[in-house]
This record gives structure tokens, C-alpha cells and sequence, in this order.
């Protein structure tokens, strides 16, 4: 969200101080210009009054031809004017022939800014806003000011100024402004910056929490990590939330914990008043060998019931444990089940290490290596293999049995599911779902795939490094490590 919202709040910052910028360099252009204008408006002024005293007419339209000193005194001015600031200026009449000019060599032009600027101080207008010479602008600036004499306009004064040291001051407000936007731009991008961390961070605080909990670490909480009122109250609102549904999961996994115990003595009761009736019917009664076979079934799927929930209920006990040497042991226990049914189990077990907790993987093992036995044919083949692959450890059990269709795969796991080409097989289908829960209290998972030619396999996944630091809850477990009545021999989903 963060690489969304930053570059927004950039590019509306920028968007400000650009609005802001560029009227502002305009105002510093236009003012250097004014300030131009102002001072060559006072020489013009200045020259002006010096040539309203000059009484010379302009007999036959030419040049006068009797000096006096106020002439000379306007010729020498302007003279020095133009050495000086090498500023062209002059004083001409109005039938454009020159009264004095600097240099001598300077006459009015026939179009141009110059000849606009002349013909509108001869309507009595000083020049008060000349054309805007920006600093890419090799321009002149033109001033003209009106010689009035009893009323008249008699003469103009035009001066033509070089802009460079004007263009070189406005460009150097613009750097000024220019540094004083990057500057402000810098803050306003740290600002952005914190604005969004105090803004997200507690979203990223609650999408990270929304994560644990998902994957199902229940006890995760939003932590205070300040943030808008707003932000707050929702991180509150969600604890008060996962505290509930923790209740709600908790009173549920109670509750099947309880019934299953529960029902145990009554229907152990029940069982054996069975096999004392089953004494005093004939031998070989059908009906009383189904009701002993359909209780037995039940006990089954309440010892299951039982440890599903305990195994949700638990919180695992991790540490580095030789992944290697655990599956060995497993392969080892289970051996003697395969061999009495005519099945190879064969473990390829090098030492390896993985992050688990070895009395749950154990159980998960036991219902994977069970499955796999009990759906093997005779003289067929289960493999056991681990290996490390990156960051975590796997433990691949195949078998050569029928497998399953794509449609079964994507059920396989889930609870009291059976393939319908499988119900005869003995099983409640709880047995893989006690295997996932053991392992995702771990941080490890199952998966489940085709086995070429024919067969399944399951992957089981640890991490190889962790954090964890839990001790198993409650009770204690009451899951077995070895092949059996118990876990071990659950029932299996496939």
C-alpha cells in the first residue's frame, strides 16, 4: 500500500510547490524587469529635461546648425551614458531626425520595437510596460520618454538597453527559488514519509496478525502501534474479535474433547453387555456380530474424535530434530505391520535436520506410513525417503496402491472423508486431518499427488530453522508413536 500512497502524496506535493514555483519565478522576472524599466524610465526623465532647454529650431528639416551649450551638455551626457552602461540612447525630433545620440552612428529604425516605442511617446506616453525579455531571450529593452515643450511633444528620448545582466538576475531568483523548491520538496518527501509509516503501520500490524491467525497461530494479536484514532479502534475491534472466535474454537474443540470421552464409558458399557449376550445366542449369529462390529467402528471414530481435538488443541514443542533418524524409527516400527501383510516398507533416511516437534511429527508419520500399508497390495512396495531442499525438509511416502483420481485428491484430508472405493477398508477418515493439524501446530504442512505408474504420494514439509519456543498444553497427549489400535492405526483417509 505504501508504494501506492507515497508516490501520490509526492505528486500532489510536487503539484503544490510547482503551482506555487512558477508564479513565483514569473514574479521575479517580471519584477527584475520593472526594475530595469524604472531606472532607464529616470535616465530617459532625466535626459528629456536636459533636451527641453535645447532652443535650436530645425530649419529645412535638418540638423541645427548653431551650437549652444545645452546641446553640447545632452550630446557629452549621453555620450558618457553609452561608454558608461553601454546603453544606446537619443534624443530625436519628431520628423525623426536626430537632436543628440550615443553612439553617433544610432538612428531610429523604420519597424521594430525601437520605431513603436517613438511613435508612442510622440502621443504623450511614457513607456510603462514594455514587452517581457525572459532569460532564454537574446532581447533588448526599449524605453521612451516625451520631450514636452509649452504643451507640445517636441522631441523623444529612446533609449535601447542590453538585457544580459537582467537575464543573468532573474535566472539567479530562479536558482534561489529553484534550491528553495528542492529543499522544500526533500521535507515534504520526509514528511510523506512519516505521514505513511504513522498511517500503515498499523495496518501492516494488522495484516500480519490477519496472517498468523489464518494460518492458524490463534493467540496473535494487534499490537499498539499508534496510528489514526480511527486504525486504533479497528485494531482494538479486531482483538475483541479473535478473542471471541478464539472462545468460540476453544468451546467447540471442548466440546468434542468432552463428548468423545464421555461417550467412551457408556459405550464400552454397552459393548460388553453385547459380548454377554452374544454368550447365550447360537454361535455364528449375523445380527449380534454386526452390532459388535458397528460398536467397535464407533469406538474407532470417538478415540479419533478425541485426538483431533487434542491435536488442535496442542501447541507443539518444537526444536532441531533429525528428521532422518525419526523417519527411520518410524519405518522400523512399521515394519513388522507390512511384513504380516506381505508388503515391502523400504525408508531411504540420510540424518537431516528439521524445526518440529518429534512426538507430533512422529503421529503424522504413523498416519501417512499406515495409510500407505494398509491400501498397498501384497508383494507391492512403500518407500519412505527424506531430503533437504532449501529451507525445509521433506519426507516423501509413495506406495504402488490404486491411488486416487484428480477429484479425490483435491478432498483428501478432510474430515470423515473416504474414497468411496474404500469404505470396506477399516477407517474412520480423521486419521490424515489428526496428521494435518499435528503438523500446521509446527509450521509444516502435507500435500498429497500421484505416484507414477500407479499409487499415491504424500510430502510431508518441516522448516528446517524456526523460532518456535511452545510446550505442548493441556493434559498431556494421548497419541501413540508406534503402529497399532491407536493413532498410528486411525483410520485413513485415502
Amino acid at each position: 500500500m505504501s508504494t501506492r500512497l507515497l508516490p501520490l502524496l509526492i505528486v500532489l506535493m510536487a503539484a503544490v510547490l510547482l503551482a506555487l514555483g512558477v508564479p513565483l519565478g514569473v514574479s521575479v522576472a517580471r519584477a527584475e524587469q520593472q526594475k530595469v524599466v524604472i531606472d532607464r524610465i529616470d535616465d530617459t526623465a532625466r535626459f528629456a529635461a536636459l533636451a527641453q532647454f535645447v532652443t535650436e529650431d530645425v530649419p529645412g528639416g535638418s540638423r541645427p546648425t548653431n551650437k549652444d551649450e545645452r546641446l553640447e551638455t545632452l550630446q557629452t551626457e549621453l555620450t558618457s551614458y553609452y561608454e558608461v552602461y553601454g546603453i544606446k540612447a537619443g534624443v530625436f525630433y519628431r520628423n525623426h531626425i536626430p537632436m543628440a545620440n550615443a553612439p553617433t552612428t544610432w538612428f531610429l529604425p523604420q519597424t521594430g520595437e525601437v520605431r513603436d516605442s517613438f511613435d508612442e511617446a510622440l502621443l504623450s506616453r511614457r513607456s510603462h510596460d514594455p514587452r517581457q525579455v525572459w532569460p532564454w531571450q537574446d532581447g533588448r529593452l526599449v524605453v521612451a520618454s516625451p520631450v514636452i515643450r509649452d504643451g507640445d511633444v517636441v522631441a523623444v528620448v529612446v533609449t535601447e538597453s542590453p538585457t544580459d545582466s537582467m537575464r543573468a538576475s532573474t535566472v539567479r531568483g530562479w536558482l534561489f527559488i529553484g534550491a528553495g523548491e528542492f529543499a522544500a520538496m526533500l521535507l515534504a518527501v520526509g514528511a510523506a514519509l512519516r505521514l505513511t509509516g504513522w498511517v500503515l503501520r498499523p495496518v501492516r500490524v494488522l495484516d500480519a496478525t490477519t496472517h498468523d491467525i489464518a494460518t492458524g497461530r490463534l493467540k496473535s494479536r494487534v499490537a499498539p502501534s499508534g496510528g489514526p484514532p480511527e486504525l486504533r479502534r479497528l485494531a482494538g475491534s479486531f482483538n475483541e474479535m479473535a478473542d471471541h472466535v478464539e472462545d468460540v474454537l476453544e468451546q467447540q474443540r471442548a466440546f468434542v474433547a468432552d463428548a468423545s470421552h464421555q461417550l467412551r464409558n457408556p459405550l464400552a458399557a454397552l459393548l460388553l453387555r453385547i459380548e454377554l449376550l452374544a454368550l447365550e445366542l447360537p454361535d455364528g449369529n449375523e445380527e449380534i456380530a454386526s452390532v459388535q462390529t458397528e460398536g467397535k467402528r464407533l469406538a474407532r471414530v470417538l478415540d479419533d474424535l478425541l485426538d483431533l481435538a487434542l491435536a488442535e488443541h496442542s501447541q507443539a514443542d518444537l526444536k532441531v530434530t533429525d528428521i532422518g533418524a525419526l523417519a527411520a524409527e518410524r519405518v522400523a516400527a512399521w515394519s513388522p505391520t507390512a511384513d504380516a501383510k506381505g508388503v515391502r516398507l523400504v525408508g531411504e533416511c540420510p540424518p537431516t535436520t528439521g524445526w518440529a516437534d518429534p512426538v507430533s511429527l512422529s503421529s503424522a508419520l504413523d498416519a501417512v506410513i499406515d495409510n500407505a500399508v494398509k491400501f498397498t497390495p501384497r508383494d507391492e512396495t512403500v518407500r519412505v525417503e527424506v531430503a533437504s531442499t532449501g529451507d525445509v525438509t521433506t519426507v516423501v511416502v509413495t506406495d504402488n496402491g490404486p491411488g486416487l483420481t484428480d477429484e479425490e485428491l483435491a478432498r483428501v484430508g478432510d474430515r470423515f472423508w473416504r474414497s468411496g472405493r474404500h469404505q470396506n477398508i477399516k477407517g474412520s477418515g480423521l486419521g490424515l486431518s489428526i496428521c494435518r493439524a499435528l503438523l500446521a501446530a509446527g509450521d509444516g504442512s502435507i500435500s498429497f499427488g500421484h505416484h507414477e505408474p500407479h499409487g499415491l504420494k504424500v510430502t510431508v514439509t518441516v522448516p528446517r530453522s524456526g523460532t518456535g519456543t511452545g510446550t505442548r498444553s493441556g493434559s498431556g497427549s494421548s497419541f501413540e508413536s508406534g503402529p497399532g489400535p491407536g493413532f498410528g492405526g486411525s483410520g485413513a483417509t485415502a
